[in-house]
């Protein structure tokens, strides 16, 4: 298993702004979709967000759609989750995961088990 790196969480003000960055090394992010997932405290682990290899498809679920945007760029390596208008019950460790996909799949991959490799989480607090 490849250990992803993430970095950006951090301690805000309900309907304030995050940015997390998820690095891969570039064999591994060349060729997979990348996801984000978020676990609150007595939660199970959650999908956030999915953007697939060439970076034309997202996903997101319905509490994302609208506040949170996923994007990749291949030149860093590097996905990213930008989080607008952030809430309390945002509140969670982000996890970025990598999937390897053929560059014509588009499909949804929702599951956790659906992604080989994972980062170690970044914490995200919201206070009200």
């Amino acid at each position: 298993q490849v250990q992803l790196l993430e970095s950006g969480g951090g301690l805000v003000q309900a309907g304030a702004s995050l940015r997390l960055a998820c690095k891969a090394p570039s064999r591994i992010f060349s060729r997979a979709a990348m996801g984000w997932f978020r676990e609150a405290p007595g939660k199970e682990r959650e999908f956030v967000a999915q953007i697939g290899r060439s970076g034309g498809t997202t996903y997101y679920a319905d509490f994302a759609k609208g506040r949170f945007s996923i994007s990749r760029d291949k030149d860093k390596n590097t996905a990213y989750l930008q989080m607008n208008h952030l809430r309390p019950e945002d509140t969670a460790i982000y996890y970025c995961a990598s999937r390897s996909t053929i560059l014509t799949d588009n499909r949804h991959f929702s599951g956790a088990s659906d992604y080989e490799n994972w980062g170690q989480g970044t914490q995200v607090t919201v206070s009200s």
